[in-house]
């Protein structure tokens, strides 16, 4: 069972991934993750990836994809994976289900964590984060016992950058431009799955259970 996560950032697509890798017992992949794995063991391919990073520059998509091919043919991916955070373009997309037919293999569902974008700012917008122990709260739905101080270690919590309304606008506004087509691409190749992502995290889980089985 080979599964692509799709969803804006925010949907809670990287929980679900965890949560149904667990359950089915196959990896959760993150492009992030292999390529830290790879400039770590200094392979071939993680010293090509690092060459990009250390300029800034995003990997080019067929070195993305050969590192992700490299990742999914080891063993413990043999009855499959979740990937997570890639594809996040068409033409990443094209690459990846090119690389995937000249192995005799394909994606079997693409599943889409589907959020409107104002509950997505709502709920970044409420989280806060403790810098000092790193442990993460939110106003409505996990607050801390002390209204902005920090359960485990006291310090002040903050609300981080990354989650403040305007960058979550600007990162909803790359997603539909970039990632929003893939839903259309998936959808053609009849794999497209889409659950109600506004629900809590396990009436989302069991959605995505019920289509997988």
């Amino acid at each position: 069972m080979k599964i692509i996560m799709l969803g804006a950032p925010g949907a809670g697509k990287g929980t679900q991934a965890k949560m149904i890798a667990e359950k089915y017992a196959i990896p959760h992949i993150s492009t992030g993750d292999i390529f830290r794995a790879n400039i770590k063991e200094g392979t071939k391919l993680g010293e090509e990836a690092k060459q990009y990073m250390d300029q800034g520059l995003l990997v080019p998509d067929e070195l993305t994809v050969k590192i992700l091919l490299d990742r999914v043919a080891k063993e413990d991916c043999r009855n499959g994976y979740v990937l997570d955070g890639f594809p996040r373009t068409i033409p990443q997309a094209e690459v990846l289900d090119q690389a995937l037919n000249g192995l005799g293999d394909k994606i079997d569902y693409a599943i889409d964590v589907n959020v409107p974008d104002e509950n997505i700012i709502k709920r970044m917008s409420g989280r806060r984060a403790c810098l000092s122990c790193g442990a993460t709260y939110h106003v409505e739905h996990i607050p801390p016992q002390k209204e902005g101080i920090c359960d485990t270690c006291g310090e002040k919590l903050v609300l981080r950058d990354d989650d403040k309304p305007e960058t979550v606008q600007n990162r909803l506004h790359v997603y539909h431009e970039q990632t929003q087509p893939l839903i259309d691409f998936y959808t053609q190749k009849g794999i497209l799955k889409a659950v109600d992502g506004t629900k809590d995290m396990e009436a989302v889980f069991h959605s995505i259970v019920s289509i997988l089985e």
